[in-house]
């Protein structure tokens, strides 16, 4: 068979295609992370190098890492993509549905019902879209093809096959986030099996149970601190004349009074000694300032974008305002 110039240039650059997406494979990192797991964990060599042969490498999660949401948008733009009344609805909805779990967490954890179930819609829009990628073939790339975090994802790899082997996973087919996160609260791995509790004292299922994830999203924030009847947000009124402020840091490091003091008040009627943080929310039009109290705060351990506390603690308000 005589084959054309044209297809043989064509068949030359698919090849050298197909071998730079798997050269991006740190393969010496591979071996290594299987040499240790296998030591540290008492299992055999062979076990760990078919479940590491079975994964893929996927430029499109490399992609997505160095463009995450929080890093590319205004909060105007940021927030629209979930405060939609379509998110709201879905969130009444689930509120409905769960109010006797929600309910039992939220007395047990002291974080709000409204918070847990924002959580979620902001996670997974209530467990509707749980993440499409396979999670053995995210942290895998992440592992051995991210060279900026791949010692957290490696970490991030020990941790899921660990986790499937406990839970009783589908280790190969299991999907979840670009970045190998799992379930209707998106835990990684590690938060899996460190925070993850059953609501019926049976087994931690973050999949297919939105009672478990429920149970679980109280007990991360509890474990984080989360301080029972303490206030979450409130806008700031800027008085004419306010000095100018530019922090975005969550942490709670000043009260109100200090702020009061420079121009900025709450709109709520806090306690002036109230443990706050001002931040500064750009907009393409106009900029918001918030105050963030240390439940804020403990939402950022969730998520460390304030981008995305202030949408969860907006979407909680709105179910809130709207649930029967």
């Amino acid at each position: 068979m005589v084959i054309s110039g044209l297809r043989l240039i064509l068949i030359i650059l698919y090849i050298s295609s197909s071998f730079n997406l798997f050269s991006q494979v740190n393969q010496q990192l591979v071996d290594q992370f299987a040499a240790s797991y296998a030591a540290k964990n008492n299992v055999s060599l062979n076990e760990v190098n078919e479940i590491l042969s079975a994964a893929t490498f996927q430029q499109s999660i490399v992609d997505k890492m160095d463009r995450p949401a929080e890093k590319k948008l205004y909060w105007n733009q940021y927030r629209k993509i979930f405060l939609t009344q379509e998110r709201i609805d879905a969130g009444i909805e689930f509120v409905t549905k769960h109010q006797y779990v929600l309910q039992q967490v939220s007395e047990e954890t002291g974080v709000p019902q409204e918070i847990i179930a924002a959580i979620i819609g902001v996670e997974t829009y209530f467990g509707r879209i749980k993440g499409s990628y396979k999670v053995l073939d995210a942290l895998y790339t992440l592992s051995f093809a991210y060279p900026r975090r791949a010692k957290y994802f490696q970490s991030e790899l020990e941790e899921y096959i660990s986790l499937a082997k406990k839970e009783n996973l589908n280790i190969y087919e299991l999907r979840g986030s670009y970045a190998g996160a799992i379930g209707y609260c998106q835990f990684m791995p590690s938060s899996y099996r460190a925070y993850a509790v059953s609501f019926d004292e049976g087994t931690r299922d973050l999949v297919h149970s939105p009672e478990d994830a429920i149970a679980s999203v109280g007990n991360y924030l509890k474990v984080h601190r989360w301080k029972r009847g303490v206030p979450i947000a409130s806008q700031a009124n800027v008085t004419e004349g306010a000095e100018p402020h530019s922090q975005s840091s969550p942490k709670a490091n000043s009260i109100v009074a200090h702020y009061v003091e420079k121009g900025y008040r709450p709109t709520n009627n806090w306690h002036p000694q109230t443990s706050v943080a001002l931040m500064k929310f750009e907009s393409e039009n106009e900029n918001e300032y918030w105050f963030g109290t240390e439940n804020f705060y403990v939402i950022t351990r969730y998520n460390h974008s304030p981008l995305y506390a202030l949408a969860v603690f907006q979407l909680a308000q709105e179910i809130k305002a709207a649930a029967p």
